[in-house]
Formats: C-alpha cells, structure tokens, sequence
C-alpha cells in the first residue's frame, strides 16, 4: 500500500526558558487549526501523516522532537511533567493557541499527560503504547514483554541503560519482526520506507538515552490521572495490532471519561497512516 509522506514545510527549533532546545517540524496553512503531533518511538518531528489532507482540511500540523530526540536538547532524569512544561512553552512560542493532540505509539502516554493536565483541546492516541505496568493487565502479557515490565519497575536506571543500546537499525528490524502483513504493507513502500528510516537515524543521531528515557517513562507506572482528562478524545486501533495494548484499548478507554474507541479493520499498527484524514476529520469536526 502506498502512503504519501511529504516533507515538512517548516522546520525550525524553539528555545525553552532553560535554554534548551525544542525541535518542531510543521505541514500546512500556518494560519490552520494547530494539532499537535507526540510522534511514536524514537521517529523525529520529519516523521507526519496525512500531509496530502492537512491544506484542504485547513490544519496546521506540528510534530515535536522530545528531549533527545533528533534536534531537541537531551534532558536527563526528565519526568512526564517536564514533558508538559516543555509542551506549554512550545504552545505559546509557537501561537498554536489550545491545540489539539495526538499521541502515536510510545507518544500516546505523553500527549495523554498533556490533556491530564489541560494542554489540549482535543485528543487523538493512535495505536497507543498502553499502560502495560497497570495491575490490570499482569496476566495479560506475553511472557517477554512482562520481564522487561518487572524489570522496570525493579531496576529503572538499570532497564534505561539497556535501552540505551538500541539503535535504528534494531528499531527498524523490531518494528518489521512485530508487525501483521497489513502494516509490512504500508512500511516496506519505498516512499514510506525511506521516511520512516530517515526519522529513526534523526531520532537517535544524539544516541539512544532519549528513546531510552520514554522507553522507561512509557512501560513504568503512569504518573497522571487519566480521570482528569475533560476534553474529547478519540481511542484509535487497528484490529491486528497485538503490539500496543493487550486488550486493543478497551480498558485505556475505559479510564478515560468519555472516550470514543475506534477500532479500524484489516490494519494493525499504521493506521495512522492509513486512516490518516477520518483520524484529522475527527480532532476538526469537518
């Protein structure tokens, strides 16, 4: 299956109050309705969707590099609040006003927390890393997939240090080895492929501590209340992905008020890609 990914229109850097640096790239009108993009694992801001609707659909895309991710300043022992800081400040040096989020894969949890705390108008989380720590999946998880769970909770620094040796060929090849035909579809297009390489060789171009850091955020505890959350959000898998969430995000739904699960057929994991403009037409209203 062939998936237009076109570069940004915009790329740029915001520097933080503490100095730091915080990477963005947008697509469309720089006067549309802003949505904000936390992209998936290790993948940099170049890494959009829906790039052929955004103009048409009058919205301004905004993918941000989180700290340590391709351009953005690394920041150690950084926490999902600091997260949202960075997120709050990027809102107002940007003029995106009270966007709109959406959360891919590992992004799913920090835009969660922005919405947690009220950055957000509106929220998407498309095939969301789910809260695997959450007691009511410890039967629930593929034998692996639990070790490396307790293993956070048990030794944090020590499981961040293991995941500092992943790189982007070893993400590219986890990615490929854990994904149903429908989704190896979409990846293995030559368009999507050679963007989809490009932003894993941006996200760790500074090393793996920053893919390692979300890892740990990611698979620990969730630190935020997901009751709290008090604006619209749309729950977004597709049917063959067995990756994100143990039950296809029922029970991540579940805990947030009013939310709306949309599960999408004959796709897996990509249905970000591939449901790009309903996803977009959802977070607009058009």
């Amino acid at each position: 299956m062939s998936v237009r990914i076109d570069d940004p229109a915009r790329l740029g850097e915001s520097r933080l109050p503490d100095g730091r640096l915080l990477g963005w790239a947008e697509w469309g009108p720089p006067d549309g309705m802003p949505v904000l993009l936390c992209p998936g694992a290790a993948t940099s801001r170049r890494l959009g969707f829906g790039t052929d609707v955004v103009d048409a659909l009058g919205v301004r895309l905004v993918s941000v590099d989180r700290p340590g991710l391709g351009t953005s300043t690394p920041a150690s022992g950084r926490t999902f609040a600091d997260f949202v800081d960075d997120i709050r400040h990027l809102v107002e040096l940007r003029g995106l006003g009270s966007p709109a989020l959406i959360g891919n894969s590992q992004g799913a949890p920090f835009a969660l927390a922005c919405a947690a705390e009220g950055v957000a108008a509106r929220l998407a989380i498309v095939s969301a890393a789910d809260e695997v720590a959450a007691p009511e999946f410890a039967g629930a998880l593929p034998a692996e997939l639990r070790e490396l769970v307790d293993k956070v909770a048990r030794d944090p620094a020590g499981t961040e240090k293991f995941f500092a040796g992943f790189g982007a060929g070893a993400m590219w090849d986890m990615v490929m080895g854990g994904s149903p035909e429908s989704d190896l579809a979409v990846y293995r297009g030559s368009e999507f492929e050679s963007a989809y390489r490009r932003a894993l060789n941006e996200g760790f171009a500074q090393g793996a501590a920053g893919y390692a850091r979300d890892t740990v955020l990611a698979m620990g505890l969730w630190p935020f209340d997901l009751a709290k959350i008090a604006v619209p959000v749309d729950v977004w898998y597709g049917e063959q992905d067995i990756s994100h969430s143990p039950d296809n995000g029922v029970t991540l739904a579940a805990r947030i008020p009013g939310a709306v699960r949309r599960l999408v057929p004959e796709i897996g994991g990509a249905v970000l890609w591939t449901h790009a403009e309903p996803i977009l037409r959802s977070l607009t209203g058009r």
